[in-house]
Parts: structure tokens; C-alpha cells; sequence
């Protein structure tokens, strides 16, 4: 019968080697695992990455002249790639639509603006002799605190701004600025757009945020495909130095944050006087 200290010993030893039988299993883990060399989520940077081969696609007679790799079929052939990609590690159409989720979320959000224009312009004609009152009904209705906002593409303060305006416009204010000139369309526009982005908002962040289990294999995909993308934009944005609206066109981080429509500017004329 062994010793309490020959006991000691040996579960000692067992307890050293199970530890560092642990920390090695923790290492091989923590060193197999692939990195995204991205920080968009996958769909947002393979949608990103097939419009900006869309975009060399249409401007590809320049690109081509300047860069003999690049002739035909170099960039359908990396479109076609993208799009198998993400068809087999995301799913059939999830790109697709996102970017229709998008494009809606853009096209009321564009909408929006230009009647909330409009709105605030003729709010500031027709009050314009009581400030007091015209500063109290643009703060009631949600232009004071999130107009600047939603002007620059936030769609949080475009969503804070349309509830705002639709829970505090009461019929007496209604009438009253219905009175002085402001169509009854325009405002009925806009306590419309208050649901309808917010479900489309919705929407889109939901189509973002659907995905399948991400492999390795998946992510060691994703990162080829953003590899060549990203060296195809750097370059084209190069060649377009002089042009900027093409320019922004090959800029990933430009194109990434039209689709998330988070910083895009979706500017409505804004009337200062």
C-alpha cells in the first residue's frame, strides 16, 4: 500500500499532466481556428465585394487597358465565384436578399427625408412672425433633436424623428398647420413612413443576421474571395484618383456602408434661412 506521500506524488504528477493536457487541447484549438481578416458580418462583406466586381464589370474597358490580368473573363469569373460562395455557406439567394432589404430600407428612407423637407420648410415660413411658437411645434414633432440625424443616413434618429412626429401630432396642431398652408398628404406621408421603415429596418437587419453555421472552410473562403476583392479596389480607386464618384465606387469601405445604409448620407435639401 503506497504512502500518503508516495499518494501525494503521483496525484500530482496525474493533476500536471491533465492540466497541461487541457492547455495544449485550448492552444491547438485557439490556433486552428480561422480569422476573419473582415469586420463586416459575411453577407454584408459578400455583397459588398460582388457590387464592387459589378462595378469593374461596367468600367472594365479602363481597368483592362491599365492591368493585362484583369481581361475577360477575370472579373466574371470572380463574380460567379462570389455567388457560389455564398449560395453553398450562406444560402440560396441571402445576398440577394439583403440587397433588396436594403434597397428598400434607402428608397423610404429617401422618401422620408424629401417630405420631412418640405414639412419643416414650410413650418419655418409659415411661423416664422411667433418663432417661439415654430421652435415649440419643430421640438414637439421631433425635428430639434433628430433631423440632423436622420439627414446624415441614421436610421435610428429617421425612426426616432417619424414616431416622434406621429404620437405628438394631435388634431389641434394638425389643423392648424393644415391651415396655414402645409398639405394634409404630405403630413398623412409622413406618419406612414413611421411602420413602414421601421418593418423594412427590421427586415434588413434580419436578413443580415440569418446565416448557417460558419465553418472554417467557410470563413477560409470568405477570406480569399475578400483578399482578391479587397486588392481589386484598392487598385481600381487608384486608377480613379481624378474621378471621385467613380472612385467611391471601389472604395469597400464606401460600398460596405451604402448596403448598411447606417452612414450613408441620404441628403434631402435642407433650408437654413
Amino acid at each position: 500500500m503506497a504512502s500518503p506521500k508516495t499518494a501525494f506524488i503521483y496525484s500530482s504528477i496525474i493533476i500536471f499532466f491533465y492540466t497541461f493536457a487541457i492547455q495544449t487541447f485550448k492552444i491547438n484549438t485557439m490556433t486552428t481556428r480561422v480569422t476573419r481578416k473582415y469586420k463586416t458580418k459575411d453577407v454584408e462583406m459578400l455583397t459588398t465585394s460582388a457590387t464592387i466586381i459589378e462595378n469593374a464589370i461596367a468600367n472594365k474597358t479602363l481597368l483592362q487597358a491599365k492591368r493585362s490580368t484583369w481581361a475577360d473573363p477575370f472579373f466574371e469569373n470572380l463574380k460567379a465565384q462570389i455567388q457560389t460562395t455564398t449560395d453553398t455557406f450562406l444560402g440560396k439567394d441571402a445576398a440577394q436578399q439583403m440587397r433588396q432589404a436594403t434597397q428598400s430600407v434607402l428608397s423610404i428612407q429617401a422618401q422620408a427625408l424629401l417630405d420631412l423637407a418640405e414639412f419643416k420648410v414650410q413650418i419655418d415660413q409659415d411661423f416664422k412672425n411667433t418663432p417661439t411658437q415654430k421652435t415649440e411645434i419643430l421640438t414637439q414633432l421631433g425635428f430639434t433633436t433628430y433631423h440632423k440625424l436622420a439627414q446624415k443616413g441614421d436610421q435610428e434618429g429617421l425612426v426616432n424623428l417619424l414616431f416622434q412626429f406621429k404620437t405628438n401630432l394631435n388634431p389641434t396642431l394638425n389643423t392648424e398647420i393644415v391651415t396655414k398652408g402645409t398639405a394634409q398628404a404630405t403630413i398623412d406621408n409622413i406618419i406612414g413612413y413611421a411602420n413602414t421603415l421601421k418593418d423594412a429596418n427590421i427586415s434588413q437587419e434580419t436578413f443580415k443576421g440569418t446565416r448557417k453555421e460558419i465553418t472554417d472552410e467557410a470563413i477560409t473562403a470568405f477570406n480569399q474571395i475578400y483578399d482578391q476583392v479587397i486588392s481589386i479596389a484598392k487598385i481600381a480607386s487608384n486608377f480613379y484618383k481624378t474621378d471621385k464618384t467613380k472612385q467611391q465606387q471601389f472604395s469597400f469601405a464606401k460600398v460596405s456602408a451604402t448596403l448598411n445604409s447606417k452612414s450613408t448620407k441620404t441628403t434631402a435639401p435642407e433650408n437654413k434661412s
